[in-house]
């Protein structure tokens, strides 16, 4: 057995089992809050936060109210404690695609999970019908036994021919009812967040049907205008599939798609931050210029975590250079090798605070798909290290902000 192998089956068993009460003290937490040292944590056997303080004493007299053994209480020493990373749009990991079945699900995620993404989206490439179909059912059934997969996200078939980045445009679409249907049905309810480019054809319509189904819609992959744009928002689409990529840029008498979702509080705005999907510059006016709504997002695909050399996204061939996975076909940018761990890690490189950096990657993408509240997916809200949200907690080292620790509901991965 490898030594990738045993830890797929390690996170995959963990996360198909139980929680345990458990409890943390000394640690520097940070999450969208703020920051503060001297941090303690307790977690129930349900895999709910149930309190929070810094005080050593009301420690010691929460640990017996809680019923917490000695063995079951970790000293941080010192360590950051952070909520677990959400990542609402992934392709793959470790050679595996989330578009391969239950197998792939299991890797990829294992590969994302020790590097802190606790939960995760998973986004499904475009591919035809049938296969999407199928694909969504294997995400729906994957749900149905462990807390970490929050369902899919499906990048197409509803994307610009123009824009198609890495997608295949033999398998693009027009949003007509009756495909937009036959996807909601397969997904059993598990579809949160649709790509679409709204200047398509029955684009609009589109938009609003999924949010009327409590899916989010979201802008990209296309070459809307402004007005089109602002429209598709008010139809109801609230997300924006990594801006700048795949989509036209901004310009001073045509000014696209960007600065509709800029000036749109109601729009949360995905940022792939490697320095290469988006340079460092542009990196920094975005987040100026939409403060509190960035959401950290990898779009990583199959390569992540893994040597250069050739793989595959969808049915398309890829090859990884220097950790830059672009198509042999046209030497289009085909996903990231990123993950959520590195991205927080270039925010802070970037000169914004760890604040700043972990709400990006926790309490922002949460509440884009509405897990910041009680919900009927993961019940307990997500985002914060606060009483009454889910035990997903991370424990980074201090120098290099790299993952140590990790809990999903309370069930320890690493």
């Amino acid at each position: 057995m490898t030594d990738k192998q045993h830890i797929v089956d390690r996170v995959t068993t963990s996360l198909n089992s139980r929680p345990e009460a458990f409890a943390i003290t000394h640690a520097n937490k940070i999450d969208a809050r703020g920051i503060v040292t001297n941090f303690w944590i307790i977690a129930d056997a349900n895999g709910t936060i149930t309190a929070t303080g810094t005080s050593d004493t009301e420690f010691e007299h929460a640990c017996v109210a809680y019923g917490i053994a000695n063995e079951h209480i970790i000293d941080a020493q010192g360590l950051i404690a952070t909520p677990g990373y959400i990542d609402i749009h992934s392709h793959g990991a470790w050679e595996q695609s989330f578009d391969n079945g239950l197998e792939g699900i299991n890797t990829a995620r294992a590969g994302h999970a020790i590097h802190g993404t606790t939960r995760q989206v998973l986004s499904l490439i475009t591919n035809p019908l049938d296969t999407l179909c199928d694909n969504l059912r294997y995400v729906y059934k994957a749900m149905q036994s462990r807390p970490d997969i929050l369902g899919a996200h499906l990048e197409g078939p509803f994307l610009a021919l123009s824009r198609k980045g890495a997608h295949d445009p033999q398998c693009l679409r027009d949003p007509e009812p009756a495909i937009v249907d036959q996807l909601l049905e397969a997904a059993h309810g598990c579809l949160r967040q649709i790509t679409i480019a709204p200047e398509l054809e029955y684009g609009m319509q589109a938009i609003r049907t999924y949010a009327k189904a409590g899916v989010a819609p979201a802008v990209g992959h296309c070459d809307a205008d402004y007005e089109t744009a602002r429209q598709a928002f008010d139809c109801g689409a609230t997300i924006m599939t990594h801006m700048f990529n795949a989509m036209n840029g901004l310009h001073h008498r045509k000014p696209g798609p960007i600065p509709a979702a800029l000036e749109d509080s109601r729009v949360t705005i995905e940022l792939i931050c490697d320095g290469f999907h988006v340079q460092d510059q542009i990196l920094r006016l975005a987040f100026n210029l939409a403060p509190h709504r960035i959401a950290l997002v990898t779009d990583a695909m199959a390569a992540t975590d893994c040597p250069d050399g050739s793989y595959k996204l969808g049915a398309l061939d890829v090859n990884v250079v220097n950790g830059h996975a672009r198509l042999v076909s046209n030497n289009a940018i085909a996903g990231s090798t990123l993950t959520l761990e590195a991205a927080v890690q270039h925010v802070i490189h970037l000169g914004f605070s760890p604040i700043d950096a972990i709400e990006a990657a926790t309490l922002t993408p949460a509440r884009a798909l509405g897990f910041d509240v009680p919900n009927p997916i993961t019940q307990n809200p997500l985002g914060l290290l606060a009483p009454g949200y889910a035990a997903d907690i991370l424990l980074l080292q201090q120098t290099d902000w790299k993952v140590a620790h990790t809990w999903c509901a309370g069930r320890k991965i690493q």
